[in-house]
């Protein structure tokens, strides 16, 4: 698959930028304003859905993306669970904080919220994506 126009390509190549910052931007406020890492992650899977729409793939760049998305989403998983057990082991409490608070309404007030946001972002975003990916696949499977 070639991908679109000059012109659809152009445009995707502006807004993706802006999309992807958006969404990071979604996540690492997540404690203070609504969002977080779910939506944000939801955010960032769009931008790279839009890439792969304008640009198109051939079935095996498919495959590969596949696979660093499910490494993507393997280590959100990953920080995730490393997060609750550092609580576990360093405050004595599965998923404790053991982060200082900071001032209220400052963007490092979140302890280790900001920190969940991240990991969770990781997982959504990685796994939104294999979901796109597998069901572009299926289009090549179905032509055969």
């Amino acid at each position: 698959m070639k991908g679109m126009s000059l012109i659809v390509k152009t445009i995707t190549n502006v807004m993706i930028g802006f999309i992807f910052i958006y969404g990071v931007y979604i996540i690492l406020h997540g404690h203070l304003t609504p969002g977080g890492g779910f939506a944000g992650g939801v955010i960032i899977a769009g931008a790279l859905v839009l890439r792969v729409l304008a640009y198109g793939s051939e079935a095996g760049a498919e495959k590969r993306s596949e696979t660093r998305a499910s490494i993507f989403e393997s280590i959100g998983a990953l920080l995730f669970v490393g997060i609750a057990i550092a609580g576990l082991m360093l405050a004595g409490v599965f998923f404790r904080n053991f982060l200082p608070k900071g001032v209220p309404l400052n963007l490092l007030s979140g302890g280790i919220i900001p920190f969940c946001n991240i990991a969770i972002s990781f997982k959504v975003g990685a796994g939104l994506f294999s979901i796109f990916l597998s069901l572009a696949a299926v289009k090549y499977v179905m032509k055969d």
